[in-house]
């Protein structure tokens, strides 16, 4: 049953946390009455020296403690004496882990914020670098209108930009203080919870000790917006893999991104991408397990939350990761900037130019959609590209086609989409710079 119940085997990666919240519980019960000043200052360092063992890996772990807590708790009283013993007045493991894990979170979240910004740049960066590049947009996987290669990557900084207000979110729900709940009732000490707060770092206090020792809703956020942003990764992850095929010959990733098949000398293998696009799983599948764990339990703390430490720390493990994997991915791309320019220009990709044309000319919409769709069928079925079609073709369908019909290009069908978040070449400029303005 005892390794069953250890928990140290995890949850030691909260060690420098539970340090930190016990330095301040230890000035808070100075400032109680509860320590002397020569306690506190004799505590304060034991557990100094039990930082620069932690930082150094040489901290003695003991399984048979069971957990991060007793294991410092233990080492204090072996650094100096049963005093150590007088740091855990008026607290419990129950307020004490929710310290140690808000105090984790707010860190990690921190650390994501980063590394989405470092993805938000290769994208920019990527748009700047492809912002006259054409290619067609594509809706149900098939050729829809031409687009800016530009416009397309900044859709993903977009979904980059609301992740990181949803982590901006999550961080100030994870910014309120527990300690001081004990284990479910409050403390019995005179401390000052506010000031303890602010030493640690917390712009808030929780103000009901029941939930303050029960409350994991800050981890089910945090993989809630793991998973939604792993899925846009894998979004982008989806249509590298299909670019990079011969099929498509759109992008070549950088070789450090990819691998050749054991078997065939020919293949180029997208394998970050492939692995980025498969982590989304494991990363929702942690958010899932965690909600199952929380959805019946009876208040206060029970042993079942033990269960939200492993989850976590595998989710912001695999998240960042995939981020910092797919910003240098990003980055290493390489465009066939002619081949798409061939795709914007194939087929019947300007249909949809053609009937705002008649539009222009005061054919109400539905109609010129019905000539246009004729005219498509029409030609499809001899054979015959749209961007080889004279005037006189054109005048059999409609007699409001005009020899400017013949200027209609993916260019111009670009330029056309002036509208605030178009594709135009102005627009996607304009958000480009507004894009490096946001992320400053």
């Amino acid at each position: 049953p005892s390794s069953f119940l250890a928990s140290l085997s995890f949850d030691k990666k909260l060690s420098y946390y539970d340090v930190t919240g016990s330095k301040a519980w230890a000035r808070a019960l100075e400032r109680a009455g509860v320590l002397s000043e020569t306690e506190l200052k004799s505590i304060l360092s034991g557990l100094d020296a039990i930082l620069v063992e932690i930082s150094k890996e040489d901290f003695p772990f003991r399984e048979e403690l069971e957990d991060i807590h007793f294991n410092i708790e233990r080492r204090l009283i072996e650094l100096i004496g049963p005093l150590g013993g007088k740091l855990h007045s008026g607290r419990s493991r129950n307020d004490q882990i929710a310290t140690d894990m808000r105090l984790y979170s707010k860190d990690a979240v921190s650390t994501l914020i980063d590394a989405l910004r470092k993805y938000q740049l290769a994208l920019v960066n990527q748009a700047e670098k492809n912002l006259h590049t054409i290619l067609p947009g594509y809706t149900h996987l098939q050729r829809a209108q031409p687009i800016l290669l530009a416009h397309h990557l900044m859709a993903y900084f977009e979904m980059a930009d609301r992740d990181i207000n949803r982590l901006q979110d999550c961080f100030k729900r994870i910014d309120f203080m527990p300690l001081g709940s004990a284990a479910l009732a409050g403390t019995a000490y005179n401390i000052d919870r506010e000031l303890l707060a602010k030493d640690l770092g917390f712009s808030n206090i929780t103000l009901n000790s029941l939930d303050a020792v029960s409350d994991r809703d800050f981890v089910v956020d945090i993989e809630y917006t793991a998973s939604m942003i792993m899925l846009h990764l894998s979004r982008l992850a989806e249509e590298i893999i299909l670019w990079s095929s011969v099929e498509f010959s759109y992008v070549k990733s950088g070789d450090e991104y990819t691998s050749g098949s054991s078997i065939m000398p020919q293949k180029n293998n997208p394998d970050i991408a492939e692995l980025i696009r498969g982590k989304v799983g494991r990363v929702s599948g942690a958010l899932i397990g965690t909600i199952v764990t929380l959805k019946a339990l009876p208040l206060a703390y029970n042993r079942d939350l033990q269960e939200d430490k492993e989850p976590l720390f595998d989710v912001i493990k695999t998240l960042d990761g995939s981020l910092s994997m797919m910003s240098g991915l990003v980055t290493s791309l390489e465009f066939n900037v002619q081949k798409m320019k061939e795709n914007s220009e194939d087929g019947a990709i300007l249909a949809t130019e053609l009937a705002d044309y008649l539009v222009n000319k005061g054919v109400p919409f539905r109609d010129s959609h019905g000539i246009v769709r004729e005219l498509v069928q029409k030609s499809l079925d001899e054979g015959l590209d749209l961007k080889d079609l004279d005037l006189a073709y054109y005048k059999e369908s409609s007699e409001y086609f005009d020899d400017d019909v013949l200027e209609i290009s993916a260019k111009s069908a670009r330029d056309a989409r002036s509208v605030l978040g178009g594709t135009s070449e102005n627009q996607v400029q304009q958000r480009i710079i507004e894009a490096r303005r946001r992320m400053n």
